[in-house]
C-alpha cells in the first residue's frame, strides 16, 4: 500500500478515537476509579487479546497459505495487518468498511489484487460465520443449564431463526462466491448505482476469478475451511475469559458458562447495532441485559462494558500505530509492481 493511502486510514482512525474519547459516557474521575479497581486484571485482559489476535491471524494465515505461495508474506506481517484491520473496523460505522479495504491494499504487493481480495473476503466470511456458530451454541448452553420460560423461549427461538437464516445465506456465499453478489447489491443503492455497474463491467473477469477462489476453498479445501472456522470459534471461547476476569473484580460467584452466555448475547445485540462505531451504547446495553437475564446485577454489565471499551481503545491505538511500522519492504514491493 502506498504511504498516501495508509496515512488516510491513519488520520481517519485518529479522528474517530478523539471523537470517542470526548463522547465517553462517564466522567474521567469515575473512569480512573474503575481502572484502579480493575488492578492487575486490566493488563491480563490486554494480554489475553494478544492471544486472541494470534488465533485470528492463524485462521487468516491458513486461508492464504491454502491458495498458493505467500510471496514473502510472513506471519508477523499478517499479525500486524490483523490488529490494524480490527482497529479500523472498531472505529468505522457499519463495521467492516474500514479494515477490509486496508487489509486488501496491504496484501496486494505480496499476493496480487485478486488473491488478496478473495483471502480477505474469505476470512471475513469465516469470522462472521463463527458468530452464528457462537450464538447458536449459546442457545444450546442456555437450554441445557437454565430454566426456559415462555418469554425466554421466544427470544431463543428468534435467535435460532436469525442464525439459521443468515447462516444459510453465508453458506450460499461460500458455494458460489460473494464478489459478484456484492456488486449486484451495490448496483441497487441510490447514488452508487452507476459507479458500481461501471466498476463491475470493467472488472468482470477479476470479480469472477475472486468468486472462483472463494468457492474453491469450500468445495475442494474443506479441511482449510473447517480449520479456519474452528480457530475463529476458539477465539470467541477464549474471549469469554475477558468477561470472567473483569467480573472477578466484583464477584467470585460467576461461572465460565455465565461468561459465555453474557458475551454471546451481548455481542448479538451489539452486532445488531452494527451501524455505530465501536457499537456505542449497544455494547453497554447488551452487557447489562445479558447479566440481568442471568440474575446478576445490571451494574456488573455496565462495569464489564466499560473495561471492555478501555481495552478496545488501547488496542485501537496499538493497531493505528502499527500501520506506520515496518512498511519499508512493502513499499519496495509496491515500487517493483509499478515498474
Amino acid at each position: 500500500m502506498s504511504s498516501k493511502f495508509r496515512n488516510v486510514f491513519l488520520v481517519f482512525g485518529i479522528v474517530a478515537v478523539i471523537i470517542m474519547l470526548f463522547t465517553f459516557d462517564v466522567s474521567y474521575d469515575e473512569l480512573l476509579g474503575n481502572l484502579k479497581r480493575a488492578g492487575i486484571y486490566l493488563p491480563l485482559v490486554l494480554l489475553l487479546w494478544l492471544v486472541i489476535y494470534c488465533i485470528n491471524t492463524l485462521s487468516w494465515y491458513i486461508i492464504i497459505k491454502s491458495g498458493g505461495k505467500l510471496g514473502g508474506l510472513t506471519f508477523g506481517k499478517l499479525f500486524k495487518y490483523t490488529i490494524s484491520g480490527f482497529a479500523l473496523n472498531y472505529v468505522t460505522p457499519v463495521g467492516l468498511m474500514g479494515g477490509e479495504p486496508y487489509r486488501i491494499m496491504e496484501l496486494t504487493p505480496y499476493l496480487g489484487v485478486e488473491r488478496s481480495t478473495s483471502s480477505v473476503i474469505l476470512y471475513v466470511m469465516t469470522h462472521i460465520f463463527s458468530h452464528f456458530v457462537f450464538w447458536m451454541s449459546a442457545v444450546v448452553v442456555y437450554v441445557l443449564f437454565f430454566p426456559v420460560n415462555w418469554e425466554m423461549g421466544i427470544i431463543l427461538g428468534l435467535i435460532t431463526i436469525f442464525c439459521i437464516f443468515l447462516g444459510t445465506l453465508m453458506a450460499k456465499g461460500y458455494k458460489h462466491g460473494m464478489a459478484v453478489a456484492c456488486m449486484r447489491v451495490g448496483s441497487k443503492i441510490p447514488f452508487l448505482k452507476k459507479k458500481v455497474v461501471r466498476f463491475a463491467e470493467v472488472n468482470k473477469e477479476k470479480l469472477e476469478n475472486i468468486d472462483q477462489q472463494i468457492a474453491l476453498l469450500h468445495q475442494q479445501r474443506k479441511s482449510t475451511f473447517y480449520s479456519a472456522l474452528t480457530l475463529e470459534f476458539t477465539s470467541r471461547i477464549v474471549s469469554c475469559a475477558e468477561v470472567w476476569l473483569i467480573l472477578n473484580v466484583l464477584t467470585t460467584d460467576v461461572s465460565f458458562i455465565n461468561c459465555f452466555l453474557i458475551l454471546a448475547f451481548s455481542s448479538l445485540l451489539a452486532n445488531l447495532l452494527f451501524f455505530l462505531p465501536m457499537q456505542l451504547g449497544g455494547r453497554e446495553g447488551g452487557f447489562a441485559l445479558a447479566v440481568g437475564g442471568l440474575a446478576l446485577s445490571g451494574a456488573y454489565g455496565v462495569y464489564t462494558a466499560l473495561i471492555t471499551r478501555v481495552r478496545e481503545l488501547v488496542w485501537i491505538v496499538i493497531g493505528l500505530a502499527l500501520m506506520k511500522i515496518g512498511n519499508k519492504k512493502a513499499a519496495a514491493k509496491v515500487k517493483d509492481l509499478e515498474k
